[in-house]
């Protein structure tokens, strides 16, 4: 082999060695022992917004029945005394109400893809460190200084929390008594 040809291979070597380390050092940070993992936290508040947006959208739609309930109660009566177009304005409100709670299946079903694309990285990343090796990975996260992995606004933050997570208002309401 010529010095050039081995020079060559030390250099490509050597860049294939700066890569896998770089390789090492994003996975870390994705990865780091001790920390929640961020795709599944992102999977489960995605998951308790379309929960909590269900439950609203089926308070407000019964709360539209019960409405419309209490004047079909009615109505003989309030006809009687000329009420009868206002009625129609209540109905014709009360039908935009329901069409526009439609928004909450389009909704979910969006999150749901992106919790299901979160969950297929996720399972990516985990195989792809188990290749690496999760004590390789578990050294080069204690290389990665806290200055380098900078956190998004709000995430350094616990607020809100999942259901049957943190702290609960009859615990803070101890506090005071």
């Amino acid at each position: 082999m010529s010095d050039v040809s081995l020079g060559r291979l030390q250099r490509e070597v050597a860049q294939l060695f700066a890569i896998m380390n770089t390789f090492k050092r994003e996975l870390a940070s994705i990865r780091s022992p001790g920390e929640p993992d961020r795709f599944v936290t992102m999977a489960d508040q995605l998951d308790t917004i379309v929960a909590a947006t269900e439950s609203a959208t089926n308070t407000i739609l019964q709360s539209v029945e019960e409405i419309a309930a209490l004047i079909a109660e009615r109505r003989d009566a309030l006809v009687t005394l000329g009420s009868g177009p206002w009625l129609e304005q209540i109905d014709q409100r009360a039908r935009a109400i329901f069409e526009a709670c439609t928004f909450q299946d389009i909704t979910g079903q969006r999150v749901t893809k992106v919790v299901n694309s979160l969950k297929f990285i996720d399972a990516r990343l985990n195989a792809l460190a188990d290749l690496y090796g999760r004590e390789a990975l578990a050294a080069a996260s204690k290389a990665i200084t806290p200055v380098n992995q900078v956190r998004p606004a709000g995430e350094v933050l616990e607020g809100p929390q999942l259901h049957n997570k943190g702290v609960s208002q009859a615990d803070i309401d101890k506090m005071f008594d």
